[in-house]
C-alpha cells in the first residue's frame, strides 16, 4: 500500500500535473496523502501485530484500514481522473472505516496492556 501511494503522488505530480484543473489536484493530493497516512498505519499495525499476543481487534483495525484506503482514496482517484462527481458520495464512507479502524486499534492496543 504504501508503494502504491508513492505510485499514485507521482503519477499526479508529473503525469497529471498539466491534465487537471487546480480544484481537481488538490482532491487528488488528499487522496495520495491520506492513502500514505494510512499505509503507514498498516505498517505500524502489522508491527504491533506481530510483537503482540495477535488480537481480533487489531485484525480487524488492519482490514478496516486497508478498506478505507480503497473507498475513501479510490473514490477521490477515480473522481479525479474521471469526473464523476458521484464518486464524491463514496469517500465519507471510507473517512467513516479510518475512524473505525483507528478506534479498533487503540481499544485492542488498551486490551493488550
Amino acid at each position: 500500500m504504501a508503494a502504491l501511494g508513492v505510485i499514485m503522488g507521482a503519477f499526479g505530480a508529473h503525469g497529471l500535473e498539466s491534465q487537471l484543473s487546480a480544484d481537481r489536484l488538490e482532491i487528488y493530493k488528499t487522496a495520495v496523502d491520506y492513502h500514505l497516512y494510512h499505509a503507514l498505519g498498516l505498517i505500524v499495525l502489522g508491527t504491533v501485530i506481530k510483537v503482540t499476543e495477535s488480537s481480533l481487534l487489531l485484525l480487524w483495525s488492519a482490514s478496516i484500514m486497508l478498506a478505507g484506503i480503497v473507498l475513501f482514496s479510490g473514490s477521490l482517484y477515480l473522481l479525479t481522473l474521471t469526473g464523476l462527481s458521484w464518486l464524491g458520495a463514496v469517500a465519507p464512507f471510507g473517512g467513516t472505516a479510518f475512524i473505525i479502524a483507528w478506534l479498533l486499534f487503540a481499544i485492542g492496543m488498551w486490551r493488550t496492556r
